[in-house]
This record gives C-alpha cells, structure tokens and sequence, in this order.
C-alpha cells in the first residue's frame, strides 16, 4: 500500500465484543420505533383521511434527522461521552412517539423528524458507529458490520409484534407502550458499558495517511467523499422502498397483513444473517469491493420484486434483498475509515450516514408519493432500479480507482 495508518498494537479485547454487542441491542431497541408507523401505514392514512404519502413522510422526516442529527449530536458525542448521547437520545425516541400518538399529522412529522430522528435516533445511531470504531483495528468491518444490524434485528423482531398490537390497541397506544419499553432497556445498557473507548496510538506512512495534504486514491479528498456520500445517498434510496412499502405492497396483492409482515421481518432477518457474512467479507476484500457486490444484488432483488406476485415468490425475494442490501452501509463506514484519517471520522461517519438517512427518507416518500400518483407501486421500483444502477457505476469507478492507483503510484501503470 502507498499509505496506511496502521496501529502499533491491537486494541482489541474482550471488552471490545462485548461494547459492540451493547450497541447492536441498543440500535435494536432504538430503531424499533419507526416500524410501528411501517407496520401501521395504511391504518394511519385512513385515520387521518389522507393518502399513504403522510405517514410515509413522516418516516421520511426520521430518516433526514436521524441524519442531520448525527453530525451534531456527533460532535457534542466527542465532547461529553457517548453514554450521555445515547441516553439523551433514548429519552427523546420516548419523547417522539407520545407525541407522534396524539392524533394529527404535525404531530406525527413533529414526533418522527425532530424527536425520533434529530434527537434521537441522532444521538444513537453516528455516535455509535464512531465510538465502536475507535475499539477495533483489526476486525473493524466484522464490528460494524455487527453494530448496523442493529437496524435490521429491530426490523425482524418488531413488524410482527407492532402488527398483533395494532390489531388489538391501535397504533396510538402501540406507540407510547413501546416508547416506555425501549427507553427502559437502553439507558441501563448505556449507563452501564458506555465507557471511553482505548487511545489509539497511530504510526503513520506515506503521504495518504493524512488526506489534508495530499490526495486520496490520487484524487481530492473532497471529490472521492463527496462520491462516496452519493452512492450512499443511491443505495439507500431503493433500499428504503421495500422496507418502508412492503407490508402495504403485499395487501395491494391480497396477501394478509399478517404475512406481509412476516415477510418484511424475512427482509430484515435475512440482512441481519448476511451483514455478518458481508462483515467477514470486508475484512478480507475490502469496503470497495463489498459495496459493488451488494449493490449488484440488490439491484437484481429491486428487479425480481417487479416480476413477482405471489407470495411464496416474494417471501424468496424478500430474502435475496435482504441479502444484497445486507453489507452495504457498514461497508461504506470501512471504506472512509480506510481512506481517511481517525481524528475526521467524528464529523465524516456522521456525514456520511446523513446522506444514508437522506437516501432513506427519499425512497420511503417516493414510494408513496408515486403510489398516491399511479395507484400503483410498478413506477417506484422503476425509479428504485435506476437510483441502484447509478449507485452500482459510482462504486465500480471507486473500486477501479482504488486498484489501478498503487500500480500508478509506483509507476507500473
């Protein structure tokens, strides 16, 4: 390699597994709580006399302040503790879905975008990523990609638990009960093993180790971010369509809600189990080369969802999806962190997972807006397929990049 920053000595312990576990629960209670509006989707837009495209955006408002949220709840991260973050951000979450519960729909976008997301979810999830980080070097990519699947054991689990509580309470009460729950698991979790991360001694070599006074991969630091943050943006656009408009997508077919359901937790299940394997990958391949893969097969899962109507058919595709999308945004994380210096990761990662949460919330409203347009979800996997593929020939042009550049750098190319 032409530039590394390579530690000393490991850092890694026992305390290290045992800190990512921590944070994988907690990313598991915390994002359970978008799912109720999911899972609800339909029953909410008949409540409140609308189209599908309201509760869709108020979901899509979570996604943006989860991300707008990471960058500055990021920072105060670094100064006062992640414990405290998270434990704010717990509250909040709480906080989001007494006031999404009240009955109209300012307070559902209130309750979704300021208190789930910004200050919620906000403290949580960039402030996590970046703190479990710091407790790896050499299995960096097997721990991120354990932590992020935090998001998708939230989405195995709950679907099916939210659908039989709506059923039997409605979505309000639905919504504070588990607001109480998972504020009283996670701030004793974070209280408890929260603690600094180790200081990390670095040796640096060659001119990459800091990209502020040279080039990344030969190119400036700010073109192969701002890419980076693109594809991010593009992946996770048609990766929120199915997630945010599966179990609404089902009953259009006849399929019970109940099954839908069932199937969106085969989704999630399934990226769950992959991202392990895709975390493993990474470790050996390399972020670059994850990301191109994973993109490929999403794109072909996007693609199989409009080619199928049953439902045995869809519970397979559901989990291939589940299988592409599975090592995607904890690759992109690896990747910045590989090119990247340390001290920028407190305001990269977060930046980064902002244009995620964005590409999230831009899928979630597209799917119902082009829904509430057409009557139909043909046009919103469409355009999901066509973000995919500009994602896919962003993350091959990095790839290519990445691999002709130490062959030009020592003059072989």
């Amino acid at each position: 390699m032409t530039y590394s920053s390579i530690p000393a000595a490991t850092i890694e312990t026992r305390t290290s597994w045992v800190v990512a576990i921590v944070a994988l629960l907690t990313l598991a209670f915390s994002f359970g709580a978008p799912w109720v509006t999911v899972v609800s989707l339909k029953a909410i837009a008949a409540d409140f006399g609308s189209g599908r495209e309201t509760p869709a955006l108020a979901g899509s408002l979570g996604w943006v302040g989860v991300g707008v949220g990471g960058i500055v709840m990021g920072r105060i991260a670094e100064r006062v503790g992640v414990r405290w973050t998270v434990m704010f951000g717990a509250a909040m979450v709480c906080v989001g879905l007494a006031i999404s519960s009240l009955g109209q729909p300012w307070h559902l976008f209130v309750g979704h975008g300021l208190f789930i997301g910004l200050i919620g979810n906000g403290g949580i999830n960039a402030p996590l990523y970046v703190y479990v980080s710091k407790w790896f070097d050499r299995h960096r990519g097997s721990a991120l990609a354990l932590i992020s699947s935090g998001v998708y054991i939230a989405g195995a689990i709950w679907p099916p638990v939210f659908e039989r509580a709506v059923a039997a309470v409605g979505w309000r009460q639905t919504m504070w009960t588990y607001g109480l729950f998972e504020v009283a698991v996670i701030v004793p979790l974070a209280a408890v093993f929260l603690r600094a991360p180790p200081e990390i001694a670095w040796r640096y070599s060659g001119k990459f180790a800091n990209p502020g006074v040279g080039k990344v991969i030969g190119w400036p630091p700010g073109l192969v971010y701002g890419m980076l943050c693109a594809a991010a943006f593009l992946c996770c656009m048609p990766m929120a369509l199915p997630q945010t408009h599966l179990v609404a997508f089902c009953s259009d077919l006849g399929i019970a809600p109940s099954h839908g359901a069932a199937m969106l937790s085969v989704v999630l299940g399934s990226g769950f189990l992959s991202r392990q394997l895709w975390g493993a990958f990474s470790d050996r391949a390399g972020g670059p080369m994850t990301l191109v893969v994973c993109s490929a097969c999403q794109a072909m899962a996007l693609t199989a969802f409009t080619m199928t109507q049953d439902e045995i058919g869809l519970f397979t595709v559901a989990a291939f999806f589940g299988l592409g999308f599975g090592g995607l945004v904890p690759a992109y994380v690896l990747t910045l962190r590989a090119l990247f210096p340390a001290g920028e990761a407190s305001w990269r990662v977060p930046t980064l997972l902002m244009f995620s949460g964005s590409g999230m919330a831009a899928g979630a409203w597209m799917g119902g807006a082009l829904y509430d347009w057409f009557g139909y979800y043909g046009p919103a996997f469409v355009a999901a397929i066509v973000a995919n593929l500009l994602n896919l020939a962003i993350v091959v042009i990095l790839l290519l990049r990445q691999q002709a550049w130490p062959r030009r750098a020592f003059g072989m190319a």
